[in-house]
């Protein structure tokens, strides 16, 4: 596949790199230091559910059970997790776990921490999805606990490997603020904090008496660098040692200065899609063609499909994307488990979503405009751009309007966009996405959290819920492709485009073993052998 050239060229100057002391004892080559899209917005762990607070969250603490580099589970504080019966989990913790203090991993620290996770004031994205299955915590022995559901759960260990267990003796009656200082960070996790503070780099040193394998580096500075040109410069001005996000371009040309460094990729489960305002009778970004208001004509189900078919998928992967992509028609990359092997790319066709338009009585279109972040995932915002050109040949007057990462979000999540550029990545099953994305948005039972479109089908609904009350994979398995063919195929309920590929580069002796869930944690980092 012919790759583009290059991107447009960045002209951003590079702040000059925060150069910290060698602590006394630690020698230079036992640190690492990596350049970061985002620092974490807390410390606290069970502050936000987010993939960067989760990732720097692990460094300090640990789940249960954990993800490995293509998540699957894993044994942390916890070395089985077998099912009892349909509404019962017996865990098994590991004797070796140990907190920061050298106090031992208990049953009482993780009712805590059940309790707690759901349950931290503002947060922005509550844990609370992960906990609300939990009816009871149990003591069976030192090492041994039960957990209690409400009604089956099938994904539970999933839900708590993301969810980390402090210690009740330092996390009672502490706020977020004081992770954030430090007075509260006492996990289990392979490193202990050392500092951070918002904007700043975050520092961290090794745990001497971590119970699982020990980190190659005895000190880790994680540095943010939003742009992504700056984080390629740093690593080629050497002020850093690995850097994530790597934009394709660069990424080729790393690959090919092999002397100098080296590279890691993984596909990844992030979907990007966009999202459809398929509930309001009139949508704040969509009008008649003169300005004029209009009914909202994405709650037809045509006028979606159309929307879709009109997108060139392999263009955007191959072109703005140059390869780092791959173009998508269900809610998971291939293999994922519930995905469907019919529910491939839909086809470019102009000619059908012209048809499908005049059917829904808009021969001649309407102006939309499309929304999305300019700085939160690779190339976003030429996305975007190509996306609202390829509606204009559609038919469309399609504008954009793309946000700063933390201003989108917000907006996002207050309903403000009609169509919105946005990236999900389910844990670990197809199951995730329609639990958050498809079903309708309902904040008693948890589900829908993150549908903004606030798509909404009683019949897909009641299938998702069967799905994540049943135990048996192979019938959850036919349950959540049932509801995802109903969703993209018949509803086109939101767009998949392309499931994002996750890279790294580093200086020649640095590894990094890739990850598909898009973390970069220090633990995966190592030296090359010689």
């Amino acid at each position: 596949m012919k790759r583009r050239a290059a991107l447009l060229a960045a002209t951003l100057a590079v702040a000059p790199a925060l150069l910290l002391g060698t602590p006394s004892g630690v020698a230079a080559q036992d640190n690492l230091r990596i350049g970061v899209e985002a620092g974490p917005t807390s410390l606290d762990p069970h502050f936000a559910s987010l993939i960067t607070n989760i990732a720097f969250a692990r460094h300090y603490f640990q789940p249960l059970m954990e993800q490995d580099h293509q998540q699957n589970l894993r044994p942390a504080i916890a070395t089985a997790m077998r099912v009892v019966d349909d509404t019962t989990w017996e865990v098994t913790l590991d004797p070796r776990a140990r907190f920061h203090d050298g106090s031992p991993v208990t049953a009482e620290d993780v009712a805590f921490t059940i309790g707690r996770a759901g349950d931290v004031p503002n947060s922005p994205s509550s844990f609370r999805y992960a906990t609300r299955p939990i009816a009871a915590v149990e003591a069976v022995s030192p090492t041994m606990i039960r957990i209690r559901t409400h009604q089956p759960t099938p994904l539970l260990p999933n839900f708590l490997a993301l969810v980390m267990v402090v210690s009740k003796k330092h996390a009672e009656g502490a706020a977020t603020a004081d992770f954030n200082a430090g007075r509260a960070m006492v996990g289990t996790g392979p490193f202990r904090h050392v500092s951070w503070q918002p904007g700043s780099p975050v520092v961290m040193e090794r745990n001497p008496n971590f119970h699982g394998s020990a980190p190659a580096f005895a000190r880790v500075e994680f540095r943010p660098i939003a742009n992504a040109g700056a984080r390629v410069a740093a690593l080629q001005a050497g002020d850093v040692d690995l850097i994530e996000i790597v934009p394709p371009d660069h990424f080729a040309r790393f690959r090919q200065e092999a002397a100098r460094f080296t590279v890691a990729e993984s596909p990844s489960n992030r979907l990007i899609f966009l999202t459809l305002d398929s509930d309001r009778e009139n949508s704040p970004h969509v009008r008649g063609r003169n300005g004029e208001p209009i009914a909202n004509p994405l709650r037809d189900a045509r006028v979606r499909r159309a929307l879709s078919l009109a997108i060139n998928r392999e263009a955007i992967v191959s072109r703005i994307m140059q390869g780092q992509a791959l173009a998508a028609g269900d809610l998971g990359p291939p293999g994922y488990f519930g995905t469907s092997p019919d529910l491939t790319p839909p086809p470019f066709d102009l000619e059908q979503a012209r048809r499908l338009l005049a059917e829904a009585g808009l021969p001649q279109g309407f102006a939309v405009q499309v929304n999305g972040p300019n700085d939160r995932y690779p190339n976003d915002e030429q996305v975007v751009q190509a996306i609202a050109q390829m509606w204009t040949r559609l038919g469309l007057a399609a504008n954009v309007e793309t946000r700063t990462r933390s201003v989108w979000l917000s907006e996002a999540a207050q309903l403000r966009y009609s169509v919105n550029l946005a990236g999900f990545s389910p844990n670990p099953e197809i199951l995730g996405m329609l639990e958050t994305q498809i079903h309708t948005w309902n904040p008693q039972l948890g589900l829908g959290t993150a549908n903004r479109g606030r798509f909404s089908n009683p019949e897909i609904d009641a299938i998702i819920q069967r799905a994540r009350t049943t135990i048996d994979n192979e019938q959850r398995r036919a349950l959540t492709q049932q509801a995802t063919r109903m969703a993209l195929r018949d509803q086109t309920a939101l767009i998949p485009l392309y499931f994002q590929v996750n890279t790294w580069a580093m200086r020649r002796g640095f590894t990094y073993e890739a990850r598909t869930d898009e973390m970069t944690l220090a633990f995966s980092a190592g030296r090359a052998a010689r």
